[in-house]
């Protein structure tokens, strides 16, 4: 074989292959019991194409053996490359066989092969977007050549096997081998990516939903060791909820004929959409206590990933310049079926606090981007699929339907479906079917939203006379590297100070364009406590208040007591810390007393995450241990204050367990993992030990022998993982350079440990201990990114950073390293220049923060 050229699929080529070639039908023979590290594969291609003309099939495996074009032997020495198969001299009508050898992988990328070590079972299931289907078998890898995957898989007879269509009884039986082989039906038109397979000695528990189409059989795995955690009547219930919601808002049945929910080990995302066969991450399997936060989550990723059997699955991006629709499509269909069909019907709320606030965050870096980007290779579509795809993308979308109106929206979208079920389409067909429904030239607003990147900021101007508003003018301004100003469907809020709580008084809604827009409806009306732009959150927009409203929730913090009102009062105030016109002691100690009051369990993660951001990164140096001692004081007795057993019990310990530093504090959590002093409705369960034990380690506390010990207590794969990262938290300079040694340098731990180590690196209480590691990353971090595959590298050139340090040092470090690697890869030099933007973020608000004192 030639030596392997891992060769990038171009849009150009995308375009040309297309055109060229139409696929019918893909049948995939594959052999899972070959070895622990390859596995035989096969793929068998009927496609039509210009007669006389070449193309090529994509492979990234171990080897390619034989291939037959047209009952035709060519030479892999010659006709495979190490990712592409070359196949000249093509009919009109055209059958190629490709055997080859697949290698397992430990990345969470193609197939990914996981040993359980509480029962030594083996785990396979494949993640195959953006492309690494062509890790699995040769294939052609881009949406828009569709085809009809038939599987046939052998592996151990005991195994559950499955695919994408219903799994059939074994047609094979092999008693010497213990093995079998199950062929399934050929599936509807699909792309590659959402091809999937697994196969293990999963638990199943089965179910079935009625639908516009019949009774769906429907089924939730997971390995045999977390069966006892899984619960799956809760996984059930939600798939059902969101099967009758948008069945119903689609006016189309569900177009597969199973749904399978997979909880895989290992898992990089949150999930993905397979046809039929959705993967999961475990993390999602709760074994112990978690907040609400958590299982509010589970249930939006459920429901995500079943809007896209519609958008994404049945109807399909023709090329990767789209994703951010699938994505931001997925995004608010879900988050409205959650609010409508569940018991989350406060889901717009969460988006808020967790979405938009990522989005705001990402679209200040200078690696930001349009929503709909250029995606002119596979590198630029896994650099784009970010914050700005996903929650960018849903917010804009949020407010294309609050511009257009919720019930052409809807409408546009059925006649979309209708029109383009199996097929493959641009944005401009969706614009095209709401400007139908609608009546709205979306023309321009499709170019300012879609087009242009970064994001604005919303004022009001306010002028009074004897206590009555005179004019009212909303004032949009834009960065100066993205400068566009953009139309907004925006509302406004009054709220006036009633007995302690702020409550609305009056609300307009209205459209926002251009440097002013004036609010007639509120000439004439009293001057209200508060003047709260974009109230229910319809735009996409940094927001500020009038001083008046300003001065009137930080002096009370607890009077606004409905939560989306205080999320985006909480929004602007920590944009104004991060934008250094607020001082980070100052928004602690306003988070700190908005606790107190704050019952929403996501509104609660955002805070303390918040606040914990601004004390290890926004505070001035010689504050940090005078407000760190108040965080611990404030968190030790929020726990304290916290109802026993409840969410914001979880939560509090956590965030205390993170910060206790002093030896009153370290003593504390120490007593509650031996119990000595326990806290009354706090269960000490197998995931609290972790998070308890890593504290201790990253105090000092505790040794390896220790950790070791706890590893035994939890003989499982969690367990080893949460081991790893509290090894890596131990703060001596041996500790940090052996968790350095074993993550970026060496290649050998899977994904999820990785993650772990990065994390257990990072968490520092004495920033010097990261020091010697900024020489080390830069020097580093192009050889590591050139030696692993996208997804670990990225995960580890964003996570062991030493961003804690956020000092001058680091900042021109960076800058440096920047300067004389201008031909490094895109995806490296983005999140090196987004390290940078973050630690210039931080030494502006440093310098805020230290000149408010």
């Amino acid at each position: 074989m030639a030596a392997q050229i891992v060769q990038e699929l171009t849009r150009d080529e995308a375009v040309i292959r297309s055109e060229l070639v139409a696929v019918r039908n893909h049948a995939v023979t594959l052999d899972l019991t070959t070895g622990p590290h390859t596995f035989a594969t096969t793929s068998r291609i009927e496609f039509s194409a210009a007669e006389g003309a070449s193309t090529f099939v994509d492979f990234l495996g171990e080897a390619v053996l034989s291939i037959d074009l047209n009952g035709v032997a060519l030479d892999p020495a010659d006709h495979f490359d190490g990712s592409r198969v070359s196949l000249p001299d093509l009919a009109v009508n055209n059958v190629v066989l490709i055997a080859a050898v697949g290698r397992y992988m430990n990345t969470g990328e193609g197939v990914h092969r996981f040993v359980d070590p509480a029962d030594g079972e083996t785990y396979l299931y494949t993640q195959f977007e953006v492309a690494d289907s062509r890790r699995a078998f040769p294939v052609f890898e881009q949406p828009d050549l569709k085809a009809a995957f038939e599987f046939t898989i052998t592996a151990p007879a005991q195994w559950q096997v499955l695919s994408n269509e219903p799994t059939p009884e074994p047609s094979v039986h092999d008693a010497d081998t213990g093995s079998a082989t199950w062929t399934f039906s050929p599936t509807p038109p699909i792309s590659s990516y959402l091809a999937a397979f697994a196969a293990a000695p999963y638990e199943v528990v089965r179910d079935e939903v009625s639908t516009r189409a019949g009774v769906i059989p429907l089924a939730v795995l997971c390995r045999r060791s977390l069966r006892e955690h899984l619960d799956a009547d809760n996984i059930f219930d939600i798939t059902k909820r969101g099967f009758a919601f948008l069945e119903d808002m689609f006016d189309r049945e569900f177009p597969f004929t199973k749904y399978d929910q997979l909880f895989a080990p290992e898992y990089n995302m949150g999930a993905m959409e397979n046809v039929g066969l959705v993967t999961i991450a475990e993390m999602y399997v709760f074994r112990s206590a978690v907040p609400q936060s958590l299982v509010e989550r589970r249930a939006l990723t459920v429901l995500h990933e079943l809007a896209h059997m519609w958008f994404g699955d049945l109807v399909t991006m023709r090329w990767w310049d789209d994703l951010w629709l699938n994505e931001s499509f997925a995004e608010w269909a879900s988050t409205t079926a959650q609010a409508e069909a569940t018991r989350w019907d406060t889901a717009w709320t969460t988006f808020s606090l967790a979405e938009k606030t990522s989005a705001y965050i990402a679209d200040q870096l200078s690696s930001t981007h349009p929503i709909a980007s250029d995606a002119r290779n596979w590198s630029d579509v896994e650099n784009n699929f970010d914050h700005i795809t996903y929650a960018k993308g849903a917010s804009v979308l949020k407010q294309l339907v609050a511009y257009v109106g919720r019930e052409p929206f809807v409408a546009g979208l059925r006649a979309y479906f209708a029109r383009h079920a199996w097929g493959n389409t641009t944005l401009a067909d969706l614009l095209r079917e709401l400007e139908t429904t609608s009546g709205r030239d979306l023309s321009v607003w499709s170019q300012l939203w879609l087009q242009t990147a970064g994001v604005g900021t919303m004022r009001p101007t306010l002028d009074i006379q004897d206590g009555v508003i005179t004019s009212a003018t909303i004032r949009q301004s834009a960065p100066a590297d993205h400068p566009t100003l953009r139309p907004h469907r925006m509302g406004v809020g009054c709220y006036e100070l009633r007995e302690g709580v702020l409550r609305r008084t009056s609300y307009v809604e209205l459209d926002v364009d251009g440097p002013t827009t004036a609010v007639a409806e509120l000439v004439g009306v009293a001057r209200p406590d508060l003047v709260l732009l974009n109230d229910d959150d319809l735009a996409y927009t940094k927001i500020r208040l009038d001083d008046v409203s300003l001065a009137t929730v930080l002096t009370r913090p607890v009077a606004l007591q409905e939560s989306l009102p205080r999320a985006l009062v909480t929004a602007a105030l920590w944009d104004m810390t991060r934008d250094a016109e607020m001082s980070a002691a100052d928004f602690i100690d306003f988070m700190l007393t908005v606790l107190t009051i704050e019952v929403d369990s996501t509104a609660i993660k955002v805070a303390l995450e918040q606040i914990g951001v601004g004390l290890t990164m926004y505070l001035a140096p010689e504050r940090r241990d005078a407000v760190q001692a108040r965080v611990a004081d404030g968190f030790r007795d929020l726990m304290g204050r916290a109802a026993p057993g409840s969410d914001a019990q979880l939560q509090y310990t956590r965030a205390f367990a993170k910060v206790a530093v002093e030896p009153a504090d370290v003593a504390r959590i120490s007593a509650l993992l031996d119990g000595s002093d326990p806290l009354e409705g706090l269960a000490i369960d197998t995931d609290m030990r972790w998070v308890l034990l890593t504290a201790l380690s990253s105090n000092g506390e505790v040794d390896a022998q220790r950790i070791e010990q706890e590893v035994r207590r939890d003989a499982t794969a969690t367990g080893a993982e949460r081991a790893a990262g509290a090894l890596a938290a131990r703060p001596t300079p041996q500790a940090k350079l052996e968790a350095w040694a074993s993550a970026f340098d060496g290649d050998t731990l899977a994904n999820q440990t990785l993650v772990a180590v990065a994390t257990g690196f990072t968490q520092v209480h004495d920033r010097e201990l990261l020091a010697p590691f900024v020489e080390r990353f830069h020097d580093g971090v192009l050889a590591m990114w050139q030696s692993r595959t996208f997804a670990v590298a990225s995960g580890l050139a964003t996570r062991m950073y030493p961003l804690a340090l956020a000092d001058r040092e680091l900042s021109d470090a960076t800058t440096i390293w920047l300067r004389d690697n201008t031909d490094a890869p895109d995806g490296l030099r983005r999140i090196m220049a987004g390290h940078r933007d973050k630690v210039d973020r931080a030494l502006r608000a440093q310098g805020n923060d230290s000149g408010r004192q």
